[in-house]
């Protein structure tokens, strides 16, 4: 169970129990997570979970009797459902609670449908129905066992699955009946009931001697074998769907009465199936259900046969109430096996995979009784012909003829355009997903390997290749799973491997990624710096006022200029202004798919003008299918990086230029020059942090998990790994980079933003030295930078010292050593706790008459 469907499970069942308030629903569904365990069904579990609450039970029957009737539909989940009921009636203080929580939401409803009543003084006009209709509407209601009824409700249940079937093969008409077919009962070859007893009676059966009563019961008997009433032997009209009854002459002998009520579950049987055979033989129910009934024909074919040659036997005069039941004994298990098959497919309204599931379940629950097993074993492997057929054309080709939403795997309309244009897009996950209840039970292990088999050839197709399996075997029905697991084993291995050739070879997908890293992981240095010497100017400028063409031109020109240009990809490089800052793009993905998601996406782009540096940021045009792996949302993770690094470079470029421009200070004599060492001492620890920090990221995060990505892709079996390796080589470098966590952002933004401060008026004064004004309050401004940022540096310090204890993040350390490498903060940071204990101690007073020990015990707990 994924943990979306435990979130969706225990929030229903929040509301279902109407819980309000408390710890909410995460915690139950982060304990549900660390207890999972797997829990495996056993025939004896199920068995001794059902008696343990059938004795627990006030009505033993009736939940036995609903535990038969949800088996009989095949009900998944069924039995650890039972089992899960079992512990909880052992858990007195929870049952306790169950039960007072469902008399608080009686009696809500009670009071709900009390508000709700009518008063009985409302006018007669005011009414919703006339008392025609409601006259109309008793008579329907009285007549609902009636056959018509039962008539209508199959041609509704033939609408829905037609509305559907036809809803998802895009309005493609698929074939249906003619109307006569359903309206000509006598087609049917099932009992005509309504006329009642025949009219040619004269005289009771009882009135004549044992040996007529003997010949026209045998006689009746072979009628009603075949659907046919006799004189003395009626079918009684159904009610439901219920098993045929019979309607004897009660003056028949009683002998031969119980002779006749041997023979005649044969009858109703033969009813059952016949009955199931013309209504599944309809284009609705699927292609298995028509394979089943085309099985179950031929079957009673055989039986019709057995009666021809009786009724042979009883024109010869060689035909007895007692030899009839003689050879009518050996079919009277058959009909019954098949009439139970036919009642439960229909309680459980089975189509496709679940008609499957039903067929193997009572293959495997005959294994003691060979005849009744080979029958179901017929019957399975009929069934699963066209079944089979789907999954064959999955795995050895990758494409789905399923017009009746029979097979395991579902196809969905979805553009494999959208994958470089929208974030949330999940093409790979949901164009072809997993229908759990269409899943035979034999075949349930390898769904997923079915599922990406099919997946896998389907990519390649859609690239214009024909791909064939050459280990391509037909697939037959068998109690061994071994076979179903050696053939989908070999179909799945050879679709990895030709996608994973495609991809990696004729796709070249190592390359593209590393023309990728050479951009937006700053992995190309002399493109980087003619790039920034190009755009300086026109990115200094706020963002509306640049003219993306003018920037485009300039990364073609610094593409040309540098070593990019051996990059066969290079022209695949856009570049993109974005709306938001880093910080907004951060929170705008940490908000997916949770509550916050709609107010993030409806807020303002930014509150301040963004300039061209922080709005800056690489695209990269990816063509199908390598946008299956580079899609937007890996790009968007890129994105993030480039951005985090771009910006550092620009503040360094920045910090450097300072160092040039601080030269000029030493034309000047010692004295005044002793002004100006403040501010170099701060622009060598500004640069310090920055380099630090650059170099962490670069040559402690970035390149040695690219190496490990790398090593990971080239022992990539099939693309799932190949996705799974570049995604977490993506969540790597963003968790090591301080990306995931908004808090460490916003603080070395602030870091950033003092910086970048810091050079603006360091330019400043530069170009403006001869003020006398600027000239007095040098120092003080300086000394406001250096405590600012000192402050800053401080509290990112200790947010990495508490991230990297508390979350198990080591490699933060490493971060921690580089910045204070001498102890240098780590020894103000000591100051600053201290100072801080020593403002608080004063603030606490101590009691009248106190010892006074008791005030420094207090200030120790500090």
């Amino acid at each position: 169970m994924s943990e979306f469907r435990i979130h969706h499970d225990v929030n229903e069942l929040l509301s279902l129990l109407r819980v309000q308030g408390g710890d909410g629903a995460e915690v139950y569904i982060d304990l549900l997570q660390k207890n999972r365990t797997p829990y495996v069904t056993t025939t004896v579990s199920a068995h001794s979970a059902k008696v343990k609450i059938a004795e627990f039970s006030r009505t033993p029957e009736d939940f036995l009797k609903k535990y038969d009737e949800l088996k009989s539909k095949n009900t998944r989940n069924l039995d650890p459902l039972v089992y899960l009921l079992s512990k909880l009636t052992e858990d007195r203080e929870t049952l306790q609670y169950l039960q007072q929580n469902a008399k608080e939401r009686a009696e809500l409803a009670a009071a709900a449908a009390a508000s709700s009543t009518p008063s009985f003084g409302a006018p007669a006009a005011a009414s919703k129905i006339s008392m025609q209709e409601l006259e109309e509407l008793r008579k329907q209601l009285g007549s609902v066992a009636t056959g018509p009824t039962v008539q209508q409700s199959l041609e509704l249940t033939r609408k829905m699955l037609r509305d559907k079937q036809n809803k998802k093969n895009s309005g493609q008409r698929l074939p249906v009946f003619p109307a006569w077919v359903y309206e000509r009962p006598t087609l049917v070859g099932d009992f005509l009931t309504g006329s009642g007893l025949s009219t040619d009676t004269a005289v009771p059966i009882g009135s004549l001697p044992l040996a007529s009563q003997e010949s026209a019961v045998v006689e009746d008997l072979l009628y009603v074998l075949v659907g046919v009433d006799g004189r003395y032997i009626t079918a009684q009209p159904l009610a439901g769907r219920q098993s045929r009854t019979f309607l004897l002459d009660p003056s028949l002998d009683l002998s031969i009465r119980e002779l006749v009520n041997r023979v005649l579950p044969v009858a109703a049987s033969y009813s059952t199936v016949t009955r199931f055979i013309e209504e599944k033989s309809s284009f609705e129910y699927g292609q298995v259900n028509h394979a089943l009934a085309a099985a179950m024909r031929t079957l009673v074919k055989e039986h019709l046969v057995l009666v021809t040659q009786l009724e042979q036997l009883q024109r010869q005069g060689l035909l007895s109430l007692q030899k009839l039941w003689f050879y009518v004994q050996p079919a009277t298990r058959t009909m019954h096996i098949l009439a139970s098959i036919a009642s439960s497919v229909d309680k459980g309204e089975c189509v496709g995979g679940s008609t499957l599931s039903l067929l193997h379940d009572r293959s495997v629950n005959y294994t003691g009784d060979s005849q009744a097993q080979e029958l179901c074993l017929y019957l399975t492997k009929a069934a699963s012909v066209p079944y089979f057929e789907i999954l064959e054309k999955w795995i050895y080709r990758g494409t789905i003829n399923d017009p009746y939403s029979e097979f395991m795997v579902e196809e969905h309309q979805l553009r494999k355009e959208k994958i470089q244009e929208d974030y949330n897009d999940r093409y790979w996950e949901q164009r072809y997903t997993v229908v759990p209840p269409r899943i035979p039970a034999f075949l349930q292990k390898m769904a997923a390997k079915v599922l990406s088999t099919g997946k896998y050839l389907n990519v390649v197709r859609e690239c214009g290749h024909h791909v064939t399996c050459p280990v391509a075997k037909e697939v037959i029905y068998t109690l061994k799973e071994r076979a179903y697991v050696e053939q989908i084993e070999k179909a799945f291995n050879y679709a990895s491997k030709v996608l994973l050739d495609f991809l990696m070879e004729g796709q070249e997908l190592l390359a593209h990624l590393r023309s990728i890293k050479r951009y937006f992981l700053m992995d190309q240095g002399d493109f980087f710096v003619h790039f920034m010497d190009l755009t300086e100017e026109e990115l200094k400028k706020p963002v509306d006022d640049i003219a993306p063409p003018r920037l485009e031109a300039l990364l073609e020109l610094a593409l040309r200029m540098s070593t990019a240009n051996t990059d066969p990809f290079k022209d695949d490089l856009r570049i993109e202004l974005m709306p938001h800052d880093l910080i907004t793009q951060l929170l705008r993905v940490l908000a997916i798919e949770t509550k916050q998601e709609k107010a993030m996406v409806h807020a303002d782009p930014t509150e301040l003008a963004l300039s061209g540096l922080e709005a800056f940021s690489f695209d990269y045009v990816v063509k199908w299918p390598l946008s299956l792996i580079i899609n937007r949302k890996a790009l968007t993770r890129y994105q993030m990086l480039f951005r985090h690094l771009f910006y550092c470079k620009h503040v360094e470029r920045r910090l450097c230029g300072v160092w040039l421009s601080n030269k000029a200070a030493k034309q000047h004599s010692p004295h005044s020059a002793q002004g100006c060492a403040g501010a170099f001492t701060l622009r060598q620890r500004m640069l310090n942090f920055v380099q630090n920090i650059q170099c962490y990221m670069m040559f402690e995060v970035l390149e040695p998990t690219w190496h490990v990505l790398e090593k990971n892709l080239r022992s990539a079996s099939n693309i799932d790994d190949v996705l799974g390796h570049h995604t977490s080589f993506l969540d790597t470098c963003l968790k090591d980079c301080m990306l995931t966590n908004p808090e460490l952002l916003r603080v070395f933004s602030k870091l950033m933003s003092v910086c970048v401060m810091f050079t603006n008026c360091m330019q400043h004064l530069a170009e403006h030295a001869d003020t006398p004004q600027l000239a007095a309050s040098f120092e003080a401004t300086i000394s406001k930078f250096d405590a600012s940022f000192s402050a800053h540096l401080l509290d990112l310090l200790a947010r990495l010292s508490v991230y990297s204890t508390s979350d198990c993040e080591h490699g933060m350390a490493s971060v921690i050593s580089r910045l204070d490498f001498n102890g240098f903060y780590a020894e103000r940071l000591e100051r600053l706790s201290a100072e801080r204990s020593q403002k608080v101690a004063p603030q606490m007073p101590a009691p009248r008459g106190a010892p006074t020990p008791a005030p420094r015990v207090a200030v120790t707990a500090q």
